[in-house]
C-alpha cells in the first residue's frame, strides 16, 4: 500500500477527458461573435489556466479585443449546457479513484475550471468519491498559486504532510511546488513526457492503476 494519505487532483486532462467539450464550446463562442475557429490541437495548448485564459489565448488580439468579455461569456454558457456531451473519465480512473477510498484515502479536487462546472462534473462522475471539489472562485486565487490546494487540505481538515498533488500539466507541478507537496505527472493528459520534463516534472504515472500500486517512474 502506497504512503500518501491524501490526494489531490486536477481535473481537466487528469481525471476527466474533457477536450472535445472544451473545443467545442470555444469554437462556438468564436463562430458566434465572428472569429476564426481553433483547431482541436490549439485548444489542447491553450487549456491549464482556466478558461479565461484558453478564451484570451484563443481570440484574436485576447483581452486587448473589444469582444472579449462578451465571446468569453458566451462560451460560459455553452459549456455549462454541453460539458457532457463527450466528456468522460480515462480508462481507469473510476477504479482507481475506488480503490484510493477503500485504503481510506482523503481526496479532493482543485481545478480552474469555473466552480459550477467543476462541482457539477465531479458530482455527476464521481458522486461521495470526491469528498472536496474546488474550482476557480473569485475570493481564491487560481493555480498555479497555492491557495486552492491548500483550501483543499483546510475542508478535508488535513495537513499537507503526507498528501500528494496529481496532475498533467507544467502548472500543476508549478503548483504543488508552490504548495509544498510532491507532484505525480499523468502521461494520459493534456501535455507530453517531453514538455513536463523540460517544466520541471520529475514524477510520472502511464496509466492509473499504477498510482494505487506506487509505481511512479522518474
Amino acid at each position: 500500500m502506497n504512503t500518501y494519505k491524501t490526494y489531490i487532483f486536477d481535473l481537466d486532462g487528469t481525471l476527466l477527458d474533457t477536450l472535445n467539450d472544451l473545443h467545442a464550446s470555444c469554437n462556438y463562442a468564436l463562430r458566434t461573435h465572428g472569429m476564426p475557429e481553433r483547431s482541436l490541437e490549439e485548444v489542447r495548448q491553450f487549456v491549464g489556466n482556466g478558461v479565461k485564459k484558453l478564451m484570451e489565448r484563443a481570440i484574436p488580439d485576447g483581452l486587448e479585443n473589444p469582444l472579449f468579455e462578451e465571446t468569453l461569456q458566451t462560451f460560459r454558457q455553452h459549456y455549462l449546457l454541453h460539458n457532457l456531451d463527450t466528456t468522460l473519465p480515462y480508462p481507469g480512473i473510476m477504479e482507481m479513484l475506488q480503490q484510493l477510498k477503500a485504503q481510506g484515502k482523503r481526496i479532493a479536487v482543485v481545478s480552474n475550471k469555473f466552480y459550477a462546472a467543476t462541482q457539477d462534473l465531479c458530482k455527476h462522475f464521481f458522486g461521495d468519491t470526491i469528498q472536496v471539489a474546488i474550482g476557480e472562485r473569485e475570493d481564491i486565487k487560481k493555480k498555479p498559486a497555492p491557495d486552492t490546494v491548500l483550501e483543499a487540505l483546510r475542508q478535508l481538515q488535513v495537513t499537507r504532510q503526507d498528501a500528494v498533488y496529481v496532475g498533467d500539466s507544467e502548472v500543476d507541478v508549478e503548483t504543488a511546488r508552490n504548495s509544498g507537496i510532491p507532484c505525480i505527472s499523468v502521461l494520459w493528459g493534456f501535455r507530453s513526457k517531453s514538455f513536463l520534463l523540460s517544466h520541471g516534472a520529475t514524477t510520472f504515472i502511464e496509466t492509473p492503476n499504477e498510482l494505487t500500486n506506487c509505481k511512479h517512474t522518474v
